[in-house]
């Protein structure tokens, strides 16, 4: 979704809005992941980008899907093994990872897509899906019927 040509910024936030509200009524998602506001130099950018994702997260929220949110560092650790990775070497792993074709013209696409893969990455770890368990050892001899030895 383009919004330069809208001036509002207002009319900007209820675009985005709508377009997610749009989506999760096409596409039926459990949960919502999204990209935990970080620190930055330009307060303004900051304060912006973190009312585009406070609109996304209500959006989610109205629908009764739960949110999730991940760390700048979280995901590039997730995806690349690397915390402090560039968006290109984000977009690299994934496309390797997923094994597509054709790069996405923006970041804008492979950042949202390394968002909801590190989700899969951390919603599919036994250790924080029940959440009781600290470690794999802790896991392993609280679940023995689940490990195959």
């Amino acid at each position: 979704m383009k919004l330069d040509k809208e001036k509002d910024p207002y009319l900007k936030l209820k675009k985005i809005f709508e377009r997610t509200q749009k989506l999760i009524e096409a596409y039926h998602p459990d949960e919502l992941a999204i990209e935990a506001p970080f620190y930055g130099k330009n307060v303004q950018s900051m304060l912006k980008l973190g009312r585009a994702q406070g609109v996304g997260i209500a959006a989610g929220i109205t629908k009764g899907i739960p949110v999730f949110e991940y760390a700048p560092k979280k995901i590039k650790q997730s995806i690349t093994g690397n915390g402090n990775a560039s968006k290109e070497q984000v977009a690299a792993m994934l496309k390797n990872l997923l094994k597509y074709e054709e790069q996405p013209s923006y970041f804008d696409a492979t950042d949202a897509l390394s968002v909801a893969v590190c989700h899969y990455f951390q919603s599919s770890n036994p250790i924080l899906k029940g959440g009781k368990a600290k470690d794999w050892k802790t896991f392993i001899k609280d679940n023995p019927d689940r490990v195959k030895g």
